[in-house]
């Protein structure tokens, strides 16, 4: 048993037992599948595109039972696009104010799909709620993704990306001297290896990392996925599609930028904060990821969501814990800014 599994409490019986979702989590699954999506894994990538997503149920839910709740939370976007290592990409840019004059900090994010599927849209929520909890602008990018354009095209464009901020984050209304990067499931993999690759090709490195329920590993075995191989809304058939769909060969895997618990150096990386979600495949990995960095002497805050799956982050509208993490996420990004108000 891992120091990590002790502090948490967990034992070995338990780590093979699923969990179950909290009644929040829950009502948004039993919501996605009132709509009928196909198992991703029988689909097609064109196909898996146009399935039903867990965003989806969430605005079903809004529609049905939220009808006065302010969907864009007094966020602002347009979308604008910049370019990336094969061509222009798609972004959005989230800010209280489009308008102000006044610089703000800056986070460039990375949305998730297995870098098959997803889209601006589809994770919308992350982001809109960082930018209302943290007071900054959100640079949300989209990439090339499999299998029209397999590895490492996605984590070329990420680079891309971050190089794009760095110049320009005036023109959205950043500051070029307070600028973090972000990223859910494979974009939390973008968002690290932002980092690594700002480290290692001399660029200035973000001031914060927050990698929520990161895709990190290439263990498909590993104890989480072992209990949560049928969850939903990500199990371990669907990831082994992500994988067939996104890699020329499976050995690609093994890439450091892929296998970061395994085979990535990750000192002298920026301070990181870490969401997890217990009932997920990539639970297990977050955590081996948490001790490697600690053990590099990065400085680390994390949180596990019991109750909550994969995904829910962006639900903060409809899932309690999921403002309770976006507030957690913007806490760490205003003290990495030094925009947090201590106390007297």
């Amino acid at each position: 048993m891992s120091l990590l599994d002790k502090i948490l409490g967990r034992d070995d019986q338990a780590r093979t037992t699923p969990a179950k979702p909290d009644m929040p989590m829950q009502h948004v699954l039993d919501h996605h599948a009132r709509l009928n999506p196909k198992p991703i894994e029988t689909c097609t990538p064109e196909e898996a595109r146009r399935q039903p997503t867990p965003t989806d149920a969430v605005k079903a839910i809004l529609e049905e039972t939220i009808r006065d709740e302010d969907p864009t939370v007094g966020i602002q976007t347009r979308d604008v696009t910049i370019p990336g290592a094969g061509g222009p990409l798609q972004a959005r840019v989230y800010s209280p104010d489009l308008d102000s004059g006044d610089l703000k900090p800056l986070v460039v994010y990375f949305h998730g799909g297995g870098f098959v599927i997803a889209d601006l849209d589809v994770y919308d929520g992350g982001p809109r709620g960082v930018s209302r909890f943290a007071d900054v602008v959100v640079l949300s990018v989209h990439y090339r993704q499999a299998p029209e354009n397999r590895f490492p095209a996605a984590h070329e464009d990420a680079v891309a990306a971050w190089r794009w901020a760095l110049d320009n984050a005036r023109s959205i209304g950043g500051d070029p001297r307070r600028i973090a990067v972000m990223g859910e499931s494979a974009g939390g993999n973008l968002a690290i290896n932002v980092s690594i690759a700002a480290r290692d090709q001399g660029l200035p490195a973000p001031a914060h990392q927050v990698l929520v329920y990161p895709l990190v590993g290439a263990d498909l075995n590993n104890e989480s996925y072992v209990e949560n191989a049928d969850a939903k809304p990500l199990n371990k058939a669907m990831i082994e599609w992500f994988v067939k769909h996104t890699f020329a060969d499976e050995s690609e895997t093994k890439d450091p930028r892929v296998d970061v618990v395994g085979a990535a150096d990750v000192s002298r990386l920026p301070s990181t904060t870490v969401i997890l979600a217990e009932i997920d495949p990539l639970r297990t990995e977050g955590e081996r990821l948490i001790e490697k960095l600690e053990a590099a002497g990065v400085d680390v805050r994390h949180k596990t969501f019991h109750g909550s799956t994969h995904e829910f982050f962006g639900m903060g509208l409809v899932v309690p814990d999921a403002a309770v993490a976006q507030q957690f996420a913007a806490h760490e990004l205003k003290r990495a800014f030094g925009t947090a108000i201590l106390p007297i």
